[in-house]
């Protein structure tokens, strides 16, 4: 019906052509070629169809066969071993999570007189996941992003690089101009966010700063900020940001609320902080000394009511935001603002603020009594142990004549703490175990626990060493390889005040709400009661306080201010000489008033004044007139 041709018909067919105007050039070459083709491999090119190999057949096949079993097993891998890491990854391009802040706990004086606020901030923010992955365009945005906010861009990289945070304050606290440019060029920038943050406002900086710390939004913290962290935090609240394709929100939801922070209510009287900054910086202006510190304790619960470092520091610009320049000025001052001299570091030889402890260490060890006297000549020599035709000899300020440990305290006599911490010629010393012993008794040599961060622990020395009579005898004055801190002497002297005990110091009285209610009092806690009769506690009081009231008592000048003062002076050598061969000395003043109901301990130490200069004496007049006015 079809009228099939067999295959030989096929075969036998030739292409013919009516005439040779028919035939075109390249039908003669291509027969020319299948003719040599077919000379060559013994096949006829003159086929329509060539077969192909079979082994490249079958490698074909086995090839389609290889890359088909790979995607088989690849997307296998993905969806079932696989399968929730980048069901994760899908989410996380579709959802993300941005913090609702919350506003931190802050902190009052003792009158509720607010210290530190927060204060609204816009901020830079790079959201570390969501900068650009190919690095050129990750150089570009960050760039661009420098030249805006007037920053270097390799700080910029380093610190990207080496938070491990996922969100980095690029630039904090922006201006006015600056966020107005930015919010109209920050949809260029991927990875960059402006946002709404608050930073710490803290009044009158440099007056609280080593108090108070600061909190940057690193966050980076020292001081209170740092040590009641847990209190002063906030929890932050989530939301979470639905994004279409083109990483374009769509739809926001609060998945959980943020939560404040608690308060702090201070011992600190602001008042009183703010008079004793002043006299302190006024003495070491007025001296041309170089730094000092100043701690004023309640003696009956260790509140701290003052605590002054100077040079001091402005904390705001550690919280609000400060150029590297800034930066680079503060952390290389030689003058070092950022150490805090009231409790940190190994202190200073404290020379004669020591004498009431040595005094009352040889009333209980009977080396003397209230009535002992004592020569005590202008000098005491004794024989060089090296050299026996030598003498070496210990002077004293000036010639004294016959003392008791009244006047001996009253007066500031040396050539009688020589003897009842050394001996001389017959008569025992309590000798340097004894008086180490003893220092140790009243906490020195050890952390208080005042709560703030790196206190200091002094040094008591080592008595292993090569040690001779005439260490003793300066280390019976406060002299030698020996150091206390200024809060050391001040909770030591507030025991002496308070008839015994030794308080913790502390800083924060309460844990108060944003209402300021009371979550939490502060308990005062007793470090050490100083195993010291109150009987000869008061010899010592009695002393200090003939120091005060008598013509020739170290601190007569305090006799004059409107309320009775019981008072000790100390100079210390340091080592150091001036530029005219006169040697630099560590000024000390430890007072406690009323003397009959002690309500406040001072303590003030100026460091390297002039000899013959008179530096922390008047830091104790000013402040106690200051305080006693006031609370009239």
């Amino acid at each position: 019906m079809f009228n099939f041709q067999s295959s030989n018909e096929y075969k036998n067919r030739r292409i013919r052509f009516t005439s040779n105007e028919d035939i075109e050039p390249h039908h003669i070459l291509l027969d020319s070629l299948a003719k040599k083709k077919e000379e060559e491999w013994g096949i006829s090119e003159k086929k329509i169809e060539v077969p192909l190999y079979r082994k490249i057949l079958q490698g074909f096949f086995i090839f389609c066969f290889l890359v088909l079993f790979v995607l088989f097993v690849r997307t296998f891998q993905i969806q079932v071993f696989e399968g929730d890491k980048f069901i994760a990854i899908a989410q996380e391009n579709k959802f993300i999570i941005r913090q609702i802040q919350a506003e931190r706990g802050v902190i009052y004086d003792r009158n509720l007189f607010q210290l530190v606020s927060n204060k609204p901030s816009f901020d830079l923010v790079a959201n570390v996941k969501e900068l650009p992955e190919i690095e050129s365009e990750k150089e570009k945005t960050l760039r661009d992003i420098s030249q805006i906010i007037q920053r270097d861009y390799e700080e910029i990289k380093k610190e990207i690089e080496e938070s491990k945070e996922q969100q980095v304050f690029v630039s904090e606290n922006l201006d006015n101009q600056t966020l107005i440019l930015l919010e109209s060029k920050i949809g260029e920038f991927p990875g960059l966010e402006i946002q709404n943050n608050t930073a710490r406002d803290y009044i009158d900086g440099p007056v609280f700063s080593n108090i108070l710390g600061y909190k940057r939004k690193n966050d980076e913290k020292t001081g209170l900020e740092s040590y009641y962290e847990d209190i002063l935090k906030s929890k932050p609240g989530e939301m979470q940001i639905k994004r279409d394709a083109m990483q374009n929100p769509i739809s926001k939801e609060i998945v959980s609320l943020p939560e404040s922070g608690q308060s702090l209510v201070l011992w600190l009287d602001a008042g009183l902080q703010k008079k004793a900054a002043e006299a302190l910086k006024n003495s070491i202006l007025n001296t041309g000394a170089k730094a000092g510190a100043v701690v004023i304790l309640d003696p009956k619960t260790g509140g701290v009511l003052a605590l002054v470092s100077y040079p001091d520091f402005d904390n705001n610009l550690f919280s609000q935001g400060m150029s590297s320049e800034q930066w680079k000025a503060i952390s290389s001052d030689p003058k070092n603002p950022l150490f805090n001299r009231a409790i940190s570091g190994l202190g200073y030889p404290t020379g004669s603020t020591i004498k009431p402890l040595i005094g009352a260490a040889a009333l209980e060890e009977d080396i003397i009594d209230p009535s002992t006297k004592l020569s005590c000549p202008v000098e005491i020599c004794i024989k060089n142990p090296w050299f026996p035709d030598r003498e070496d000899c210990f002077a004293d300020w000036k010639f004294h004549g016959t003392s008791d440990i009244r006047r001996a305290l009253a007066e500031s006599v040396n050539t009688f703490f020589y003897k009842i911490g050394g001996g001389f010629e017959g008569f025992k010393g309590l000798g340097p175990t004894k008086i180490k012993k003893w220092l140790q008794a009243f906490n020195w040599g050890s952390k208080t626990g005042i709560d703030l961060p790196k206190e200091g622990e002094g040094i008591l020395p080592n008595l292993e060493e090569d040690w001779r009579i005439g260490d003793t005898y300066h280390f019976s004055i406060g002299q030698g390889p020996f150091s206390a801190t200024p809060i050391q002497v001040a909770a030591a002297y507030a025991g002496i005040a308070n008839n015994g005990k030794i308080y913790r110091p502390q800083v924060v009285k309460e844990v108060v709400d944003k209402d300021k209610k009371v979550i939490k009092t502060m308990e005062s806690n007793i470090l050490k009661e100083i195993p010291v009769t109150a009987e000869n506690l008061q010899v010592i009081r009695e002393g200090m306080r003939q120091g005060v009231t008598s013509p020739n008592g170290s601190s007569f000048v305090l006799n004059s201010l409107p309320v009775s003062v019981a008072a000790k002076t100390g100079t210390a050598q340091t080592g150091r000489k001036t530029s005219d061969n006169k040697d630099y000395l560590d000024s000390w003043i430890g007072v406690f008033a009323p003397y009959d109901d002690p309500q406040i301990v001072l303590v003030g130490v100026v460091e390297g004044v002039k000899e013959g200069q008179v530096a922390a004496l008047p830091i104790a007049s000013s402040v106690l007139e200051w305080y006693f006015s006031q609370s009239k």
